[in-house]
């Protein structure tokens, strides 16, 4: 990865930090998308000390905010004209029902429709690259995701694993039709599930509400560097280079549900 440059959003916890850090460990230039200034300074500093590389940027984007990924992507632009990988990690759970600045349900806002719209402001780059890869951060729970698109609000029969799951498939569906609509290039898109990991992502940020509770069940899950560990393969193998549109758990491709290969529904989604 020396000389490579890597996008990672939501760098500055979890998976996406292990990831940063590995990254900067082999080699790469490394940014971290993230939407908090204190929180991504502090994770700054621990990449920086935890990889032994200064060559490590922190970049402000707020994925809940079609304007903050505008503006970010088009100060990314005149930074970097080359893109070698794109890892779409940032995530959320929300446990009750959110909106986003844009008047989207929150989880598919971040977890889709706020990484839909920066990997197509980025796709200019990747395809600059020697071989461009988009990794995106899914989920098993996928499976039992509907996309609800008459209701993209959720304002029907909000649940939390309901928003979460549909944001997943909808993270499949978009890795599929991206790898579809890129064939002819040297850019490559694939999904992965990481596996249940210890992470915050279900942790509120500002009440610190479900942190007592992830701390009671940490033992049972990943820790994040080996969440993590599939999206960095993904990212790096040079046997990936022309591998497009599959989905991953533990560094092996995963059958879909048939829901999930729906041709006409990625499309719909698009």
């Amino acid at each position: 990865m020396q000389g490579k440059t890597v996008l990672v959003t939501g760098g500055n916890s979890g998976m996406g930090l292990a990831t940063t850090i590995e990254m900067a460990r082999r080699g790469a230039k490394v940014i971290m998308a993230c939407r908090s200034q204190r929180r991504g300074e502090e994770a700054l500093v621990e990449a920086r000390r935890q990889s032994g590389s200064d060559d490590i940027t922190l970049m402000l984007c707020d994925l809940a905010s079609f304007q903050s990924i505008r503006s970010f992507a088009g100060h990314f632009l005149t930074e970097y004209p080359v893109l070698d990988v794109l890892i779409n990690n940032a995530g959320v759970v929300t446990v009750k029902r959110e909106l986003t600045a844009d008047g989207f349900e929150m989880d598919l806002g971040v977890n889709h429709l706020g990484h839909f719209l920066l990997t197509n402001l980025l796709l200019d780059p990747l395809k600059a690259a020697e071989q461009g890869r988009i990794v995106v951060v899914a989920s098993g729970a996928y499976k039992i995701g509907k996309l609800y698109l008459d209701d993209h609000t959720l304002s029907r029969g909000f649940n939390p694993a309901k928003a979460y799951a549909r944001s997943k498939l909808a993270n499949i569906l978009f890795t599929r039709e991206l790898a579809a609509r890129l064939q002819g290039t040297a850019v490559t898109a694939n999904a992965v599930h990481p596996g249940a990991v210890g992470t915050s992502i279900g942790v509120n940020r500002e009440t610190g509400f479900g942190r007592s509770l992830l701390k009671l069940l940490s033992h049972f899950f990943l820790t994040p560097e080996q969440g993590a560990d599939t999206a960095i393969y993904l990212a790096t193998a040079p046997e990936l280079s022309r591998v497009t549109g599959q989905y991953y758990y533990r560094r092996q491709i995963q059958q879909l549900s048939p829901r999930a290969e729906n041709a006409e529904a990625a499309a719909r989604l698009w």
